[in-house]
């Protein structure tokens, strides 16, 4: 069974209307099947599919669902990015990704864009409805599995040494990083790690990306602020 956090108690009232759900998910057996599994429960009724996140954000506009079922490993844009404007366009849908993906920085990724929960596939059909009632009363879920994960990414964060606070980082990137936070340019950085400046980079947009940060300057306050660049 999922655990949850923040779900209120009781049953969802029998006189409200069914919670409208998108399903985004690019095979077409695994999305049918599981429009099939929600529609047999009363609280729910799937509005609309989608193959791409291209797809969801036009049938997320069309229908403006209570809740989304996303997949992460969509074709062209990803989840996470699809996660996150469905989010900022409509504050009021809430996201339950369903996916394949153990990593951690997928997991922290979604939670950061703004999914209320995190199941992988394979849930039996009772863990799956669980969760979508759960999410639509406001609650978080998230499969037992993600939530050790989750559980220990947090512990890291508060009880790690400075050059361990940020666990999603490569060993190279947080090097990079530490170097960037001491006041390094790209180019002092290459030459101290001997490589190309390219290469450096391409490290600290990964790094941007992971931090969800859009500029050299946050990520160095980031960094500092863990204790980084201090030599």
């Amino acid at each position: 069974m999922s655990e949850t956090t923040d779900a209120p108690v009781g049953d969802r009232d029998e006189e409200a209307p069914a919670w409208r759900v998108l399903l985004v998910d690019d095979h077409p057996l695994f999305r049918e099947g599981l429009a099939a599994a929600v529609d047999l429960d009363e609280g729910f009724t799937v509005v609309a599919q989608a193959a791409t996140g291209e797809e969801a954000l036009t049938e997320a506009a069309r229908t403006t669902p209570d809740l989304v079922v996303m997949d992460l490993g969509l074709p062209g844009q990803s989840g996470i990015e699809t996660t996150r404007q469905i989010r900022e366009r409509l504050p009021g849908t809430q996201v339950l990704v369903m996916t394949m993906s153990e990593d951690d920085d997928n997991l922290l990724a979604a939670i950061r864009a703004g999914a209320r929960g995190y199941l992988l596939k394979g849930a039996v059909r009772e863990e799956i409805l669980h969760a979508l009632h759960t999410v639509g009363r406001g609650g978080a879920v998230f499969s037992p599995r993600m939530a050790e994960r989750l559980g220990a990414l947090f512990a890291a964060f508060g009880s790690a040494p400075a050059k361990e606070a940020f666990p999603t980082l490569t060993a190279r990137e947080r090097e990079i990083l530490d170097l960037l936070a001491a006041g390094l340019s790209y180019r002092q950085i290459a030459q101290r790690l001997f490589v190309a400046d390219k290469t450096v980079r391409n490290h600290v947009g990964s790094i941007f990306t992971k931090l969800q940060v859009h500029d050299r300057a946050t990520a160095i306050v980031r960094a500092r602020d863990a204790g980084l660049g201090s030599g």
